[in-house]
C-alpha cells in the first residue's frame, strides 16, 4: 500500500526505481539516505556508471534540489536512459565513458518533490541552507531569509545544514573532491525566457579563483556548437544570495588538491507559461513544462549539453593544456564584471 501511494506521489522515482531494475552489473546503484514525510519515506539514489576510478575525472549531474522544480529530475533520469541504451552498442561511448567518472544523483529532496514545495520536509530551501554568508547585500527574502519556514526562500539553520545537503556534501568530498578534476551541472527551472548556465559566486560580484577555467568552458561549448541558445554567466549578475550550496562547496574545494567546477542549469520555464497561462493554475506551473509534448521537447532540448560536459571532463587536460590563463581571465572580467 505504501509503495501505491509513493508511486501516486511521485513519478519520477517510479521511473527512477523501474530502470534501477534493470541496470546492468557494471552500473552501481547506492541509496545514500531515505526522507521521511508523514508515515511514507523518499529514497536519494546515487547512480554510477562503472566503479569510481579517483584518478580519473568525474562529472556529477544532480537534480531535484527545489522540489517544484521536477523537470530537472525528469531530464536526468531520461538522459540516464538514452546513455544506457547506447552502452549496449555504441563503442565509441563505451571507450568515452571509461575515461572519466559520471554520477547521477537525480533526486536531492525527494520529499519536496513529493509535496510539490520547493523546500525540503521541514521547510527549508536547500540551496539557501550552506554555511556561507553574503559578502554583499542579499536580494530581499529571494536571497534567503530567517524569519519563518511559512515564507519561501527559508534558509534553517545554516550551522546546521539540513540533512539532504549534509549527504550532497558528503558525496562531493567523498567522489569529487578525490579527483584532480570535476564539474557538477545542477538542473533547476524558474528563471525567465532562456536556459541558463551559472556559475559561483551566488554570494559576492567578485571573480572566483578559476575563471578562466569557466571562460575557456564557455568558449568550447559556443564554438563547438554555435546555434545552441544558453547564457552562460556568474549567478552574481542577476542576484545575490546567502547559503548557495556551491558557493560553499566551490570555497571549500580551494583547499583541496582539485579542480571542482560547479554549475548550474537555469531552464527558462517562463515559456512554457507564456505558452499555456492556465498552467499557473497548477502547483507545478510555473516550474515545468506540464504539457506532454513541451515536456518531450525539454529532455531533448539539453542532451547536448550533456554530452559535451563528459566530452570537456573527459578531456579536460587537453583543453586546459594549452589555455592562456591571463588573457582568458581579462577577457571574462570584460565580459562578467
Amino acid at each position: 500500500m505504501q509503495n501505491k501511494r509513493q508511486r501516486s506521489l511521485l513519478p519520477e522515482l517510479i521511473r527512477l526505481e523501474a530502470l534501477i531494475d534493470t541496470l546492468p552489473a557494471t552500473v552501481k546503484t547506492t541509496e545514500l539516505a531515505r526522507f521521511n514525510a508523514g508515515l511514507h519515506s523518499y529514497p536519494s539514489y546515487l547512480i554510477e556508471l562503472a566503479t569510481f576510478d579517483a584518478t580519473k575525472p568525474t562529472l556529477l549531474l544532480t537534480g531535484g534540489v527545489h522540489g517544484l522544480e521536477r523537470i530537472g529530475s525528469a531530464v536526468l533520469i531520461a538522459f540516464l536512459e538514452s546513455l544506457l541504451q547506447r552502452l549496449e552498442w555504441d563503442h565509441g561511448l563505451q571507450h568515452q565513458l571509461s575515461q572519466l567518472n559520471v554520477l547521477f544523483l537525480p533526486m536531492v529532496n525527494p520529499v519536496g518533490m513529493a509535496t510539490h514545495r520547493r523546500s525540503n520536509g521541514n521547510g527549508v530551501d536547500l540551496m539557501r541552507n550552506a554555511p556561507v554568508h553574503c559578502e554583499d547585500k542579499a536580494a530581499f527574502l529571494v536571497g534567503g531569509q530567517q524569519y519563518s519556514a511559512r515564507l519561501p526562500w527559508f534558509r534553517g539553520n545554516p550551522e546546521q545544514p539540513e540533512a539532504e545537503n549534509q549527504v550532497l556534501f558528503e558525496l562531493v568530498r567523498q567522489k569529487l573532491f578525490q579527483s584532480s578534476f570535476s564539474i557538477v551541472l545542477d538542473c533547476h527551472s524558474g528563471f525567465g525566457q532562456v536556459d541558463r548556465i551559472w556559475f559561483p559566486y551566488a554570494k559576492s560580484r567578485k571573480p572566483l579563483p578559476h575563471l578562466a577555467e569557466l571562460y575557456r568552458l564557455r568558449q568550447l561549448l559556443f564554438d563547438s556548437y554555435p546555434h545552441q541558445a544558453y547564457q552562460f554567466e556568474p549567478q552574481s549578475l542577476h542576484y545575490l544570495c546567502h547559503g548557495d550550496l556551491w558557493d560553499y562547496l566551490y570555497d571549500e574545494s580551494l583547499q583541496q588538491s582539485t579542480v571542482f567546477l560547479p554549475l548550474t542549469l537555469e531552464m527558462g520555464s517562463w515559456n512554457w507559461v507564456r505558452k499555456n497561462p492556465f498552467q499557473l493554475l497548477s502547483s507545478l506551473g510555473l516550474f515545468h513544462p506540464v504539457k506532454p509534448h513541451r515536456v518531450k521537447r525539454v529532455l531533448r532540448t539539453h542532451l547536448t549539453l550533456f554530452h559535451f560536459l563528459i566530452a570537456a571532463t573527459a578531456s579536460h587536460q587537453q583543453w586546459r593544456r594549452v589555455m592562456h590563463p591571463r588573457m582568458l581571465r581579462q577577457e571574462a572580467m570584460e565580459l562578467w564584471y
